[in-house]
């Protein structure tokens, strides 16, 4: 059996102006409530693979299991995902089918540019709940 996709899930952004916006959330909320909210990272198809919708079928899977998988591992909920897509390369297109919305961009910066200066590609902004009531759960 060959592998035919590889998902990467991390840390979640520090801070998102339209994410947290979003999500209801200030500055102490995200610090308290941040670790419950996961980035995908890196999203590969492989590149033998050739399945019509294939992408949007493994988020779909992925978004089904990944809360007891993390609940598992780490010990704590996870509520959310997010994802940030570089709209210069991709179109965002498989994440849109697995109902992903875009919510905005970011700033083209990155969490070390403290003086404004790090020119990053700018990126749009995709959350997926996990749950019904995930602001509530994010917002405690």
């Amino acid at each position: 059996m060959r592998p035919v996709a590889c998902l990467l899930f991390g840390s979640a952004a520090w801070k998102c102006a339209d994410r947290d916006r979003f999500l209801g959330w200030d500055r102490a909320t995200r610090e308290r409530n941040l670790q419950r909210l996961t980035n995908n990272t890196r999203f590969l198809i492989l590149p033998w693979v050739r399945v019509p919708h294939l992408a949007s079928h493994v988020l779909a899977l992925v978004a089904r299991r990944i809360r007891a998988d993390w609940q598992s591992k780490y010990g704590h909920p996870v509520h959310a995902l997010e994802t940030f897509v570089d709209r210069s390369r991709f179109k965002g297109t498989c994440y849109r089918a697995a109902n992903w919305v875009r919510l905005g961009a970011t700033q083209g910066r990155t969490r070390n540019d403290r003086q404004h200066r790090i020119q990053a590609p700018v990126k749009d902004i995709y959350p997926y709940p996990l749950i019904p009531d995930f602001r509530k759960e994010l917002c405690i």
